[in-house]
């Protein structure tokens, strides 16, 4: 039933799978603990102490450093299924370099970040992008079998996996931003 809404079978996927862990294992990123589902709704924010704090930890664990960057910029999309806009709602280049310029300094405890170590991890990041919207995809097709929530997985895992050949497909020319989409 998945292929007549035009999704990829399951041998697609398996072979999806493996070309993109082949193509990953070229990066160099560090394996660290990571969230693992920063929507915006896991992320509070209290203005009047100047504190972020993260709740929701059911998928944290280790993972690449960049998956964790990258999923939560695919996250600023949001679960709208109505208005779910990746070309309008995905931040900019420039957002998420000045973002990985600030987790950078964080991370390493220090202010001089090169302009080097921001590409490397914004060129890193823009390949977890792919990472983060088939894992989705494939975990909302699992959901659309076994959750008794009611939310629409099989629209979900269509607007993730479309969204995941898109910027493959962009990533291949050598993009690091996908081309404007309509949706």
């Amino acid at each position: 039933r998945f292929t007549e809404l035009g999704l990829p079978s399951q041998s697609g996927l398996n072979e999806e799978l493996i070309e993109l862990q082949k193509d990953l294992e070229k990066l160099e990123s560090l394996v660290v603990f990571c969230h693992n589902d920063l929507l915006l709704g896991n992320v509070i924010f209290t203005k009047e102490e100047n504190d972020v704090t993260f709740i929701d930890y059911e998928y944290a664990a280790f993972n690449y450093q960049p998956f964790d960057i990258a999923n939560h910029f695919t996250e600023f999309v949001g679960l709208d299924l109505e208005n779910m806009d990746y070309s309008a709602d995905f931040p900019s280049e420039e957002f998420q370099k000045n973002w990985i310029r600030v987790y950078l300094a964080e991370f390493n405890e220090r202010t001089a970040i090169s302009e080097a170590e921001v590409e490397k991890v914004y060129r890193n990041v823009q390949k977890f992008v792919l990472v983060s919207h088939l894992f989705w995809g494939i975990w909302a097709l699992i959901q659309a079998e076994h959750s008794s929530i009611e939310f629409d997985y099989l629209l979900f895992a269509k607007i993730r996996l479309d969204e995941y050949f898109a910027r493959k497909k962009d990533l291949l020319k050598g993009k690091t931003q996908p081309e404007a989409t309509a949706s």
